[in-house]
């Protein structure tokens, strides 16, 4: 049997909602021929609701609770896949009408598989968006939505960074992240500067448009401190020789 062309994974800690509603809006408003749907559990012991709507919407659902963060399950849906595409999709990801056929479009036209690929932050007012990072801190956090005009177009344009709620890149060419990181945060920035190192660069495609769930009226259900975040920081920098 053949691998699909694309693996479309999520990692996810105890987010049943973001799971549920990713998964069925993939699975009702995209053309999934060729596409593998992938779910990485984190949550120690699992999450049964979680397992359950993967297993009836036909999604492939690992659980490894041994691992813990955002960048190590997200490792993990890239070592996963068997797609030779993979899409890492956060759990709460909603995509524009019709992404993912005019994606296997593109990547049957063969671009570059060293690059990663990346669209467009769609805004809740479906007006607004965000192409990309700018490389600067505010917040204690490295890179501030912004905006490129360009973003109006159809034609991919080259990127400082932007963030992880969608990226996408060859299976075979992905370069990983650190498997020091621990908690959330440093990955944005750091992934793009070691996809160039590795001969890669960095794209918004404009049509690759997606919706984020900032909102948790809930909470937060994982660790989210700021040491982690900086201490990501300071691995990522080492590792690839910044300042």
């Amino acid at each position: 049997m053949s691998k699909p062309l694309l693996t479309i994974g999520m990692a996810t800690f105890d987010d049943f909602d973001g799971v549920y509603f990713t998964i069925q809006a993939l699975k009702a408003y995209h053309d999934l021929a060729d596409v593998e749907l992938l779910v990485v559990d984190s949550k120690p012991g699992g999450c049964p609701s979680t397992k359950g709507v993967s297993d009836w919407a036909g999604a492939r659902y690992l659980l490894r609770n041994h691992v813990s963060g955002t960048s190590i399950p997200r490792q993990l849906v890239f070592e996963e896949a068997q797609g030779e595409w993979v899409m890492g999709l956060d759990c709460h990801v909603l995509l524009a009408s019709g992404v993912v056929a005019r994606l296997k479009e593109f990547l049957r036209a063969g671009p570059d598989k060293k690059s990663l690929w990346q669209g467009p932050l769609l805004y809740d007012n479906h007006q607004d968006y965000a192409t990309h990072f700018s490389p600067e801190w505010r917040n204690s956090m490295w890179g501030t939505w912004a905006k490129d005009a360009r973003g109006d177009g159809t034609v991919p344009f080259e990127i400082p960074m932007q963030g992880l709620g969608l990226f996408m890149m060859n299976k075979e060419e992905w370069p990983g992240f650190n498997l020091k990181f621990r908690g959330f945060g440093g990955e944005e920035g750091y992934i793009h500067q070691k996809v160039r190192k590795f001969g890669g660069r960095c794209y918004c495609v404009p049509w690759l448009r997606w919706i984020h769930r900032f909102g948790r009226p809930k909470g937060v259900p994982y660790r989210l401190v700021l040491e982690d975040r900086v201490f990501n920081y300071i691995v990522g920098r080492r590792e690839l020789g910044l300042p």
